[in-house]
């Protein structure tokens, strides 16, 4: 009989050869330092003996164990339960979902907002029920995004990252060949993960205005940390011109979920027609509580400037070591460029008990290998200095300095 299966070993191998297996390695906790283990097959992870300063997470503001945070996951559990239980059309949709939903919209601007299961179910599931003719975007543009284009099945046209003329050029291009009645969605993320860049919104709203398109832009990375709370498209006052507004509840807002914030009918058409919303259960009401209550702090308490105060900190004292830091936000890409020394720089650091991964091909192009620091409002004065000292030491060490 021919053989039709998976050679996964094989597949694995290859990685491993190239150096591009992943790991699991677990941690005590989700705050700005921790305890780390190996990967340990089977067995119980045994947790490293020495502490680590953690300048790697998603955990922007520090709130994933915030004692307000965890008792409004604790409190939602107590009342609602561990689980929605079933899909938010069936009855799993509760007033803890109703209220996160209030909170998102009256941050984001918008009539209404809706919850997803997570950020790549929102992405997913918002672009698959518009049903784009022809979408745009950006090079640089989330996993999620790329795969809501393919599933679908739109015709999607690439440009530049972060390059309004390289956009301006696709748009009047297609025109020319457009036919009659064709909808266009261009989408971008506001900030990039891997490079810290913020995209030039306020020109991609004009042009929209100019072609006709809608405009979608995804906060995952922005959520909670610019203006009230929200995110670039609050900081530019952009609210009337984006259509609409996606973001996740797992990264400022210490939980576990996305989100897509519009106009009513935007959010009763995907109540009806995204697929990954009405097919999923929903999110669970301790996740929901726990956005809800990390929402409030990022808009009322003083999370955000100490953030931002530890990013301009931690920027100045890497640019004036002489370290080409990348980016106009939260997120400070170290550039490195050569691969084997990104990895030997990020375990330099690792061994000075600094945690910063180094990011190499295919996740970011040739020749571009970096280091992605990234600070938390919850550390420290002490702690940006020592991941600074951190940086001096690994870096003179593997020939950077």
């Amino acid at each position: 009989m021919d053989d039709r299966g998976f050679d996964l070993e094989d597949r694995l191998a290859r990685r491993e050869a190239d150096e591009l297996k992943r790991e699991l390695a677990p941690v005590d906790r989700i705050a700005e330092r921790g305890y780390f283990a190996h990967a340990a097959g089977s067995d119980l992870p045994v947790l490293d003996g020495e502490e680590a300063l953690v300048f790697a997470s998603n955990n922007y503001l520090g709130l994933t164990d915030d004692e307000r945070v965890e008792n409004a996951a604790r409190q939602a559990a107590s009342v609602v339960g561990t689980g929605a239980g079933a899909s938010r059309l069936v009855t799993g949709d509760t007033m803890v979902h109703r209220d996160l939903e209030r909170q998102l919209a009256e941050t984001k601007g918008t009539e209404r907002a809706l919850a997803f299961s997570s950020g790549y179910a929102a992405n997913v599931g918002t672009i698959t029920a518009l049903e784009p003719d022809v979408v745009f975007s950006d090079e640089y543009n989330h996993a999620s995004i790329i795969d809501g284009c393919r599933l679908a099945d739109a015709e999607t046209i690439v440009y530049d990252h972060c390059d309004a003329a390289s956009l301006e050029s696709k748009l009047e291009a297609r025109a020319e060949a457009a036919a009659d009645g064709e909808s266009w969605l261009i989408v971008t993320d506001s900030v990039f993960s891997m490079d810290g860049t913020v995209a030039p919104l306020p020109a991609i709203c004009d042009l929209a205005d100019a072609f006709g398109a809608w405009v979608m832009v995804d906060e995952a990375h922005a959520t909670g940390l610019y203006a009230n709370g929200g995110g670039v498209v609050q900081a530019e006052g952009l609210e009337d011109r984006v259509d609409v507004q996606m973001g996740t509840l797992s990264k400022a807002l210490a939980s576990q979920g996305g989100y897509v914030a519009g106009s009513e009918a935007l959010i009763e058409w995907l109540v009806n027609d995204a697929r990954s919303f009405v097919f999923s259960t929903g999110l669970t009401p301790p996740a929901a509580a726990a956005a809800s209550e990390a929402l409030h702090v990022a808009r009322h308490g003083d999370v955000r400037e100490r953030l931002w105060d530890n990013v301009a900190h931690l920027r100045d004292g890497l640019e004036s070591m002489g370290y080409r830091v990348l980016g106009d936000s939260q997120i400070l890409p170290v550039l490195v460029g050569d691969r084997e020394d990104a990895l030997l720089l990020a375990d330099g650091l690792r061994e000075r008990t600094v945690v910063a991964p180094a990011i190499r091909p295919p996740t970011v192009p040739e020749g571009t290998s970096r280091i992605r620091v990234v600070p938390m409002a919850t550390h420290t004065h002490e702690d940006i200095v020592a991941c600074l000292e951190a940086f001096q030491a690994a870096g003179e060490e593997v020939g950077l300095l």
